[in-house]
């Protein structure tokens, strides 16, 4: 009896290759850095919102927590997108 070479175990590929494995990899990027993103304008956006109820409910002329509350989330928003980044 011949082998058929389409039954080898040496001819059937072991994992999906080509352009949709390739494209489920594009998507899984893209799902993952849009939420990233999202995450930071999320944190940036509520540091802003909270400065600007703190000034609003001291009466402060200039925005002294806005400020501060908006550059410490920015700086936590980047911590996080480095840590996300290096957990791969």
């Amino acid at each position: 009896m011949e082998k058929d070479p389409e039954q080898s175990p040496e001819n059937r590929p072991s994992t999906p290759d080509g352009p949709l494995k390739s494209a489920s990899e594009k998507t899984t990027s893209f799902v993952q850095y849009s939420g990233i993103a999202f995450q930071m304008l999320g944190t940036i956006g509520l540091g802003v919102w909270v400065g600007l109820k703190l000034d609003e409910w001291q009466g402060n002329r200039r925005p002294i927590w806005t400020v501060v509350l908006s550059l410490t989330a920015i700086g936590a928003s980047l911590y996080l997108f480095i840590r996300q980044l290096t957990r791969k």
